[in-house]
């Protein structure tokens, strides 16, 4: 065999070689994560986990946390025999269809307590949020009947269900007399009279409610946003809505500073407490002394472990959007409390508007918690179940408020309250274009750049301290015809050609 056919043979055998690692290569970047993905994925997942206390458990299980779905099925057939065959029937109609659609809900409730699958939190029992999660799914279901009914329906039926409802509530303003300070030194509640006769029972609702919502979202800045914003938003809707008139101290001193701020105070305390505490638990029956049964007891009403929020909202787009998407939300269930009152004319002190508050906390607790671990946990690809429903919550009483009061909603705001948002809307698109476009790809470029010239001094580097053959030249020459004959210099340094040169060099 002449040298020229040796050398044909090996450059077919060459480039043979480089095909198959080249097919090789792309076959494992298709099926397998780089190696970079797979570091970043471990990353995440240990920074989720250590967000999460340790939690020291003897795995007692007793009865208490037993299903108990065939006894819970029993109790409700025993209270149907009762109803059926013992109870005497009643000709009133209006009496049945009330207590047949609480029966309704009962038997649904007693279904998802046993049934429904559970959430992220156990504590105080697991049962417990399956029923606010039954309860969460009646109230959608009741928003979506009347989503489908006209507004005078609609308030016939709140009078169906109260009498006292169905009448229309007077405007009420709390602008009227915003002098801080009376000089008047005749009047019988002070100087301060103004200030004082705005303290009531709603004083203290807002501040345990701030306290909650500090507890639901773990994060200090976003509750001061949201605490901001939405009395922003009070004095961009006074045109619509006259409960949202208020004095200036009234805004910034009482809701802001007072409220709000011993709120998330005491919320921003108990979160430090909770984030520290140590989470160690025994069964009932293992623990000798009276004192520390009863003591058992009484932490069987706090959290079994707990978990730290961390929401970095400026970290990248995603989040950055997730969070301003809560802040909306949040912003909107507050507004629709105040739309929903006036539209369906029900006055601030009744019932129904504690126990829609009563849902929304535990719920939107569960919620929060479900968002923040669908965020923050790479093994975590589906929404959580108690977050898509307080979302679809939000949502369906924003669009009743639009159904039965367009008018009042699409009112044409101030010039001032025009200006002002618009100024506020675009200095937020513009930095989050230049937070995550602009400043994102300028980075992506510099970090490109600096890889390409560190592989290029890499791979020139290992071309310099490799021995020439004059063999492997030639072999080189005739099977790529990428050398010049002229100089023995080659005008690629592609790193196949590396791997190939070095294994021909070595007799391979």
């Amino acid at each position: 065999m002449s040298g020229d056919d040796g050398a044909n043979r090996w450059g077919i055998i060459g480039r043979l070689t480089v095909k198959r690692e080249t097919w090789e290569s792309q076959s494992e970047d298709e099926t397998m994560p780089s190696e970079e993905e797979a570091r970043n994925q471990e990353t995440k997942e240990r920074d989720f986990s250590s967000r999460q206390t340790a939690v020291f458990d003897d795995g007692t299980n007793t009865f208490f946390w037993r299903a108990h779905s065939l006894t819970v099925l029993a109790f409700m057939i025993i209270c149907f025999l009762f109803v059926s065959l013992i109870e005497d029937q009643k000709d009133d109609t209006a009496f049945n269809t009330k207590r047949g659609l609480g029966a309704c809900v009962l038997a649904f409730c007693l279904f998802g307590m046993t049934q429904a699958k559970d959430g992220p939190m156990v504590r105080p029992h697991p049962a417990f949020w399956r029923l606010f999660l039954c309860l969460s799914i009646v109230y959608e279901l009741a928003l979506v009947f009347i989503l489908f009914q006209t507004a005078d329906d609609s308030r016939k039926l709140m009078s169906y269900l109260d009498s006292e409802l169905g009448k229309p509530l007077p405007e009420q303003s709390y602008a009227e007399e915003c002098r801080l300070y009376d000089p008047d030194p005749n009047h019988p509640g002070g100087h301060f009279h103004n200030f004082w006769d705005k303290w009531d029972i709603f004083v203290f609702s807002h501040l345990v409610g701030w306290y909650f919502k500090m507890l639901m979202i773990r994060d200090y800045w976003v509750c001061w946003v949201i605490s901001v914003m939405f009395e922003v938003l009070e004095y961009s809707l006074e045109h619509q809505l006259p409960n949202f008139a208020e004095c200036w101290w009234d805004h910034w001193l009482m809701d802001v500073l007072i409220c709000n701020g011993l709120g998330i105070w005491f919320g921003m305390m108990t979160l430090n407490y909770l984030n520290i505490k140590t989470y160690s638990w025994r069964g009932l029956w293992h623990i000798p002394t009276y004192s520390g049964k009863l003591k058992r007891i009484v932490l069987q009403f706090t959290p079994y472990s707990w978990t730290k929020f961390e929401w970095r909202p400026t970290e990248n787009l995603h989040r950055w959007l997730a969070v301003l998407g809560i802040i909306s939300l949040f912003l909107l269930a507050e507004l629709d409390t105040f739309y929903l009152k006036a539209i369906l004319w029900i006055p601030p002190p009744h019932f129904l508007n504690w126990i829609r508050l009563m849902v929304y906390v535990p719920t939107g607790a569960v919620a929060l918690r479900e968002t923040y671990q669908f965020m923050d946990d790479p093994n975590c690809k589906k929404f959580g179940q108690q977050s898509w429903l307080i979302a679809a919550i939000i949502v369906t009483e924003f669009l009743i408020v639009l159904k039965f009061d367009f008018q009042l909603v699409m009112r044409p705001f101030p010039p001032h309250v025009t200006m002002g948002w618009s100024i506020g809307l675009a200095l937020l698109f513009v930095y989050t274009l230049w937070r995550f476009c602009f400043h994102f790809f300028i980075g992506k470029r510099r970090r490109t750049t600096s890889a390409t010239v560190d592989h290029s001094s890499e791979t020139s580097q290992y071309v310099k301290s490799e021995p020439v053959h004059s063999s492997n030249q030639r072999v080189y020459q005739n099977g790529d015809s990428k050398q010049s004959a002229g100089n023995g210099t080659s005008k690629s340094s592609s790193p196949y050609r590396t791997r190939y040169r070095a294994r021909t060099a070595n007799g391979t």
